[in-house]
């Protein structure tokens, strides 16, 4: 069998995967020499799928020709009230078909989508618009009742309504905006370097920033996909192409479509024409159900996702032997959760994680297979365009093994923010993306992430990483989700505290101690939480998956345990 090493060398010196330098940025960039120069592109090749399916949604399905005869006829209306090349059209719906009609239609046209989180109140909604100031708003009924008082200041060519069920009148139905569909785009000229996606990031502190990416930086992601799933064929020992008689690839979506994760499953399922699942939230029940109907192949989720939907389908008794790739991301992913994903498929199916933010177009460090199920505490190794260094405080590379923070470089990591030159020059100068990770790298080429710089608990003056106590903590098996925090104390600066969540049956105190105890020689004594809230509820996330730290250091701690809660202190 090749190694991974040999394959990658062989698939890179030429053919579709063949990379070359490029240095017009000021320092050498390794690029893809025949990716496709946009997300037209993709589009136009999307119509090789013909009527296959793309999109399965509660009953409804919509076929790849379908896809593509309404977003072409959405760029046409587009076109025609106004949008122009380099102009911003905000898209706020959930993950419906209608999402990726419009994505496609603005990218067809060079315009700018502009993701707006569905789960934003009107408030933070304004906030992202007024930033963006786009010319075009395309929303479903949710978003236009939150958004409905601000629509008269935005000065907007058209507002286009999806999905509009008792929101009332407003706008331009969707559907009478695609019409009877169109045969041909419209003419349009679309460059690599253009701005594709404004995507504003889920910090959970202050304004989010609009992270600014072009149609490089999404096309060298699906290329860094696409080669990566082919290299774990190949040192599997199987065929480099896929059976045609084998079934449609096809996955469950849980990710948000306004998500870095979930934009990547939507354009690499229409380049490859695989079939994606979309659910209105999320439901582990009904993912099961989506899974067996329609024999999904792959599911990709954060963490909690992908444990609740294992968790289901074992308490059903569910078949889902035709998965045969779990990828998890978007959160510090727990190694009991990948050893898991082995046990519960019998080594089936892959698992996968990619490490990545908004900043960096998704995954440029993934792990896979059986490297995974052998390195469950590693992210993997980095993808083949992406440079990445561990850096100390006086930005100078550090010694393997030791600690510091992940710093990115490659034609992946985007240009800025949008009208932020200040944050941009923090974060991106000198070309070198600051992640604000930390983590390391082992002697074997292998990265581990240990915490955000900011979530760093100092007991003592010694550093606590809440990622390896919370993997730690998720080991115990009540613990069924893990967020550690920092409380202030008068003589340690700061004390360990945890808020877990359990079965309603186990809060109790002797259930805190149980799982207190179990850290004893595993964890240094310093790392093991002084204080423990334990609850049946489910922790808050960002809807990309982020726990909510600050609220659950003003819910758990800033008053005494509420009914439904043990505490331990």
């Amino acid at each position: 069998m090749p190694t991974r090493e040999e394959v990658l060398a062989a698939l890179t010196q030429q053919g579709p995967f063949e990379l070359v330098v490029d240095e017009s940025a000021g320092y050498p960039l390794r690029v893809y020499k025949n990716a496709p120069q946009s997300f037209r592109e993709v589009l136009i090749g999307s119509r090789a799928h013909g009527d296959k399916t793309f999109a399965v949604y509660g009953r409804e399905t919509l076929s790849y020709a379908e896809h593509f005869r309404k977003a072409g006829a959405l760029a046409h209306y587009l076109q025609k009230a106004g949008v122009r090349r380099g102009d911003r059209v905000a898209l706020g719906m959930r993950n419906y078909p209608e999402w990726s009609i419009a994505f496609f239609a603005c990218q067809a046209i060079g315009a700018i989508v502009v993701a707006l989180n569905a789960w934003w109140t009107g408030g933070e909604l304004a906030f992202a618009l007024a930033d963006s100031a786009p010319s075009t708003l395309i929303i479903d009924g949710e978003r236009l009742e939150r958004l409905r008082e601000k629509l008269p200041e935005m000065n907007l060519k058209a507002v286009i309504v999806a999905r509009r069920g008792g929101a009332g009148s407003g706008g331009v139905d969707f559907e009478e905006a695609v019409g009877a569909g169109a045969d041909e785009l419209p003419d349009a000229e679309v460059g690599p370097q253009d701005l594709a996606t404004i995507l504003y990031t889920s910090g959970t502190t202050g304004n989010p920033k609009g992270a600014m990416a072009t149609h490089r930086n999404h096309m060298t992601n699906l290329m860094n996909t696409m080669l990566g799933g082919m290299v774990v064929r190949m040192v599997a020992g199987l065929p480099l192409e896929a059976d045609p008689a084998a079934p449609q690839p096809a996955s469950l979506q849980t990710f948000p479509f306004f998500h870095i994760g979930g934009l990547t499953g939507l354009y690499i399922s229409v380049a490859i024409g695989a079939k994606l699942a979309m659910m209105y939230k999320w439901d582990p029940v009904e993912a099961v159900r989506l899974v067996q109907e329609h024999g999904l192949t792959g599911v990709s989720g954060v963490p909690i996702v992908v444990r609740q939907l294992l968790e289901t389908a074992s308490n059903m008794g569910a078949d889902l032997s035709s998965v045969i790739g779990v990828t998890s991301g978007g959160a510090p992913v727990p190694p009991d959760l990948i050893r898991r994903i082995g046990s519960q498929f019998q080594q089936r199916a892959a698992p996968g994680n990619g490490y990545g933010l908004t900043e960096t177009t998704s995954a440029v460090i993934v792990n896979s297979g059986m490297d995974y199920l052998m390195r469950p505490d590693s992210i993997g190794r980095p993808v083949v365009t992406a440079d990445v260094r561990i850096v100390g405080e006086d930005g100078e590379d550090i010694a393997e093994g030791k600690i510091g923070e992940i710093w990115i470089r490659g034609p992946n990591v985007i240009p800025g923010y949008w009208l932020n030159p200040q944050a941009t020059e923090a974060a991106f100068g000198g070309g070198w993306f600051r992640s604000g990770d930390l983590g390391y790298r082992d002697p074997e080429g292998f990265y581990h992430v240990v915490d955000r710089i900011k979530d760093v608990i100092i007991r003592g003056g010694e550093n606590v990483y809440c990622a390896e106590v919370e993997a730690t903590l998720l080991e115990h098996p009540a613990v069924r989700d893990a967020a550690l925090i920092g409380l202030p104390h008068p003589d340690w600066g700061e004390e360990v505290a945890a808020i877990l969540q359990v079965r309603s049956e186990d809060l109790c105190e002797e259930m805190a101690e149980d799982i207190r105890a179990s850290l004893e020689g595993r964890l240094a004594r310093f790392k093991i939480p002084t204080a423990v809230r334990l609850t049946d509820l489910e922790l808050p996330r960002t809807a990309t998956g982020k726990i909510l730290k600050r609220e659950l250091r003003q819910r758990y701690f800033a008053e005494p345990a509420r009914s439904g809660e043990a505490a331990h202190a």
